[in-house]
C-alpha cells in the first residue's frame, strides 16, 4: 500500500481555471444581455453564498438575480453563457496531470472549491479534472465555504493529514492566509513557474 508523504490541496477558479461566475463574467453577460450589472450584483451578492453552499439550484439562483420578471433572453442561453466562461489557464493544469503520473506515490492531491454545484459538475466533466484529484471538497457538497476554517479541517480529515503533512494553493491572498490559520503551509498562486518550482522542490 502506497505510502503518501505529501497532501496537496488546490483551489480550482484563478489556479487551474477562470473563475467560474466572476465579476468580469458578470459584467460581460449584463453587455451581452443588456440588463442592469448593479441591480444584478446586488442580487448576486445577497444570494450566491446560500448557492454555492448547495441550498438552492442554479435555476433557483436564476430567478433571485435575473428572472423575477421577463427578460429578452432565455434561461438556457444565460446559463451556456455562464458554462462558456470556464476556461483552463496556461500550462498549469496539463503540467500537473504530467506531475501527478511522475509522483502519484508521494502526494494526494485533492481539491478545496467554493462552487455552485451545476457549475462544479459541468467543471470536473468538461476540464477532466477526475485525472488529476483524487478527491473533492467543494462547498456545494459540504455545506462550508471558504474562508470557513471548517472546510479546511473536513478536507484534512479526508486525507487522513494532519496540517504539517499539507500544502495549500490559492490564488486569493485572504484565502491562503485562512488556510494558513488552521496551521496548513499555504502559497498564493502568482504564476505557473513559481506553483511549478515550489512543487518541485517538495521533491
Amino acid at each position: 500500500m502506497a505510502t503518501f508523504q505529501r497532501t496537496l490541496f488546490f483551489d480550482i477558479g484563478g489556479v487551474l481555471l477562470s473563475n467560474g461566475w466572476g465579476h468580469q463574467s458578470r459584467q460581460a453577460a449584463a453587455e451581452k444581455f443588456q440588463f442592469n450589472y448593479e441591480e444584478m450584483n446586488t442580487l448576486h451578492e445577497f444570494i450566491f453564498n446560500v448557492y454555492e453552499t448547495g441550498r438552492i439550484t442554479l435555476d433557483e439562483y436564476l430567478d433571485t438575480v435575473l428572472f423575477y420578471e421577463e427578460r429578452s433572453f432565455t434561461r438556457e442561453e444565460i446559463k451556456q453563457f455562464i458554462y462558456d466562461q470556464s476556461v483552463e489557464l496556461p500550462e498549469t493544469l496539463s503540467w500537473l496531470k504530467e506531475w501527478k503520473q511522475k509522483h502519484r506515490n508521494r502526494f494526494r492531491f485533492i481539491s478545496i472549491n467554493n462552487e455552485g454545484r451545476e457549475l462544479n459538475e459541468y467543471r470536473i466533466r468538461k476540464f477532466q479534472l477526475h485525472d488529476f484529484f483524487d478527491a473533492f471538497v467543494s462547498s456545494c457538497e459540504v455545506g462550508m465555504r471558504k474562508p470557513d476554517p471548517g472546510i479546511f479541517r473536513l478536507a484534512m480529515g479526508i486525507a487522513g493529514a494532519m496540517p504539517e503533512e499539507c500544502i495549500y494553493f490559492d490564488d486569493r491572498s485572504i484565502l491562503v492566509e485562512a488556510a494558513a490559520k488552521t496551521g496548513i503551509k499555504s502559497y498564493q498562486h502568482k504564476s505557473f513557474e513559481a506553483t511549478k518550482k515550489i512543487l518541485e522542490d517538495l521533491l
